[in-house]
């Protein structure tokens, strides 16, 4: 597992589309008008529908869950919880983007009978900004 550290992912491609941006919206209660209708994005600055900023998940997870599930990396998922998410947020991601995601399997480390795992995802637009920066830690018991 430790031989992986470092290795990087092939990017994964997600084409941004807005009723999946509303979707997303309506899943977790987002009642920001920026986020549900062209107009109010467009009168607040931006391009379209904006993609709340956990959107990210949605985007990411292509890119994130090949090395999670990589026997290389060689986590037991029978005995693995979620340790956490932090994400750094960039430009603003709206329908009609395509983010590119990129993961590497960042560092592995062993405390009090218990394994880390950290992977790191960059995502960019299709003009080459970072719009997220993601840290995904796992935990094996």
């Amino acid at each position: 597992m430790t031989e992986a550290v470092g290795k990087t992912y092939a990017p994964f491609e997600y084409d941004v589309g807005r009723e999946k941006i509303r979707e997303y919206a309506n899943a977790v209660g987002e009642t920001n008008p920026i986020y549900q209708d062209r107009q109010a994005a467009r009168d607040a600055g931006y391009r379209d529908v904006v993609a709340p900023p956990m959107f990210a998940v949605v985007y990411s997870a292509g890119s994130v869950a090949p090395p999670v599930l990589d026997p290389e990396v060689g986590i037991d998922f029978m005995r693995m919880v979620h340790g956490g998410q932090e994400f750094v947020w960039g430009e603003p991601v709206c329908a009609g983007d395509t983010i590119t995601t990129e993961t590497v399997f960042k560092d592995f480390s062993e405390k009090a009978g218990r394994k880390f795992y950290v992977f790191e995802s960059v995502s960019k637009n299709q003009d080459g900004q970072e719009v997220v920066r993601g840290t995904w830690t796992n935990i094996v018991r």
